[in-house]
């Protein structure tokens, strides 16, 4: 089984009707040529506006019908803003049980990607595209890969692909886009 988890294009801001900007959607057009010959079966997406919108042009090339699964929703660290979230994110990392005043810990939201996962491996589908964000997509590869933390979500790009490949008990990731 193959599954790319792929994290949405630039986005216009972090609130969860935030479209994309022009860049990102020259960007969603880049993943549909990437994913034209990958054999899709199936394609599931946080509902948020920018997520779809990346996955949208695939789609619609593939002739799949986009699924939409409030499981892969961006993980909220905490429901007031605050200076130093970035400080917070990182302890969030190390102290998975870590719950901040409105939020859900590090080991909540990963437990619920890793859920949407689990569906998938017992699906039947064997190639399958997962968009998500930042955060919530570096807590399930870190699931799969303990290295994964704050380092490697500073890292990450908008879009960013990575190919998990799940045979039996043995998993390999491995990221995709460049």
């Amino acid at each position: 089984m193959n599954i790319y988890i792929v994290r949405h294009c630039k986005a216009e801001g972090q609130p969860a009707e935030s479209p994309l900007t022009d860049v990102g959607k020259k960007q969603a057009e880049e993943l549909a040529s990437f994913f034209a010959d990958k054999s899709i079966d199936t394609i599931v997406s946080s509902p948020f506006r920018r997520a779809r919108q990346s996955i949208e042009p695939t789609a619609i090339k593939l002739g799949i019908q986009l699924k939409l699964d409030d499981r892969l929703s961006e993980r909220v660290l905490c429901s007031e803003s605050t200076e130093d979230w970035k400080q917070k994110l990182r302890g969030s990392f190390n102290e998975l049980d870590l719950k901040l005043a409105g939020g859900e810990s590090s080991r909540e939201a990963m437990s619920r990607a890793v859920e949407v996962v689990g569906d998938l491996r017992t699906s039947g589908v064997e190639n399958t595209i997962l968009v998500t964000h930042g955060n919530l997509m570096t807590l399930l590869l870190k699931h799969f890969n303990d290295r994964f933390g704050y380092d490697e979500w500073e890292q990450l790009k908008n879009p960013d692909v990575f190919l998990l490949t799940i045979n039996n008990h043995e998993h390999n990731l491995t990221r995709v886009w460049e």
